[in-house]
């Protein structure tokens, strides 16, 4: 039996409220499966099984309050045996001996699903049972209003109607105070960031004129739907160069450095009501740039509408933020631990450039790395930026 617990979903989450299940005791489910529903201070986030099995037991139920790494539920391996109805806890309280009369029924102040005097599950008629586990519900958690405080089928329906939906819960906190919710955990994890992380910071400033024509022109060619932006091929780009620098995409945990062999780049998407998410796209380097345009479209838009995977939040081995639309000519970001590098683009526009033949007005863009010193150093750096600066000038190579 394993234990299926509540990944940490950004640096800055220490717990989440759940909103749903998604499966049901005894139901199979496999790797990626998304199988609940978690409200963070961020969104809902559908959270995803990261192994294969049958589901055991649920161990929490909707809107309770979860704290990163407590276990959700058990899963049982493939043909492993759920312990039997009313199996009593690893260490049971002794039994009554044969002469102690029976006990009395449970008192109000008994611990949900257990008689207060004998440690026992409470009551619950087998349709009850399943019909609370077809629903998502604790049997055992559900007050019983039959005959010795037994569970009916009616106490399961009064349970699951007093239950609130994803939109409910998610909608319970006001506009302001899930704002504010964010911006405290977006505060916390920056200033982790800042204190624990140092970082060092390089900049270049390089021509984009070789792929602005090639991408106008691929453009022209395409239907209105498939046509790419800057914002994809500079996030090829930067996939493509970390595959010569391993020091850049991975994880620092424990005080060890984890490099990552494929890019996942967490995309810093400004959400409508204020603040900001970083979801991940997935392995980019092996994807086309329409199917990296296509994904990232995608995930903006589940984004602002609080539709996320919890792998899209705890996979981003690097993150690149991009106020290019914005008109910034150049921004200097803070690195989300346990990451340990960011890429920043500003805007691009024409400025004026020394080429080949000499002083002219051609676009460029202002590309940043903040990077951790205890991973990598400046000279580590600078060639990154000098690899990125390689790839943007053959974009027909991305």
């Amino acid at each position: 039996m394993r234990e299926f617990t509540l990944p940490a979903l950004g640096a800055d989450m220490e717990s989440g409220k759940l909103i749903e299940w998604l499966v049901k005791p005894g139901e199979e489910v496999h790797k990626g499966q998304v199988v609940a529903v978690v409200d963070t201070s961020k969104a809902a986030i559908d959270v995803e099984i990261w192994f294969d099995g049958v589901v055991g037991e649920l161990r929490t139920v909707p809107g309770e309050t979860v704290a990163v790494g407590a276990v959700m539920a058990t899963i049982l391996a493939a043909g492993e045996a759920p312990p039997e109805p009313g199996t009593p806890p690893a260490e049971p309280e002794p039994a009554p001996p044969p002469e102690a009369p029976a006990p009395p029924a449970p008192p109000a102040s008994a611990p949900p699903g257990q008689d207060g005097a004998s440690g026992v599950r409470r009551r619950v008629s087998p349709a009850a049972r399943r019909h609370a586990e077809e629903l998502g519900l604790d049997p055992d958690g559900i007050a019983g209003t039959g005959p010795l405080g037994s569970v009916t089928l009616a106490d399961v329906d009064a349970a699951a109607a007093r239950r609130p939906s994803v939109a409910q819960a998610v909608e319970a906190a006001s506009p302001a105070e899930r704002q504010a919710a964010m911006r405290e955990s977006i505060a916390a994890a920056m200033s982790r960031s800042k204190r624990e992380i140092p970082h060092y910071y390089l900049s270049e400033t390089i021509p984009m004129a070789r792929a602005v024509e090639w991408l106008t022109s691929e453009n022209a060619a395409r239907p209105v739907t498939e046509r790419v932006l800057m914002a994809a091929v500079q996030l090829k780009a930067v996939a493509r160069a970390l595959a010569d620098f391993p020091q850049l995409n991975g994880f620092f945990v424990d005080g060890t450095y984890r490099p990552e062999p494929v890019a996942h780049i967490g995309v810093a998407i400004a959400l409508r009501q204020g603040g900001l998410v970083a979801p991940a796209l997935h392995d980019v380097a092996e994807k086309d740039l329409v199917t990296v345009m296509r994904e990232l479209s995608d995930l903006v838009a589940r984004t602002r509408a609080a539709s996320l995977r919890s792998s899209e939040l705890a996979d981003a081995t690097i993150t690149v933020t991009n106020l290019g639309d914005q008109g910034v000519e150049a921004v200097f970001g803070i690195i989300t631990p346990p990451q340990v590098a960011l890429v920043g683009f500003g805007r691009v526009a024409p400025r004026p450039f020394v080429t080949e033949a000499g002083l002219a007005a051609i676009p460029t863009v202002t590309a940043s790395l903040a990077a951790d010193h205890r991973v990598s150093d400046g000279r580590t750096g600078a060639q990154f930026l000098a690899s990125l600066h390689d790839w943007l000038q053959r974009p027909e190579d991305l």
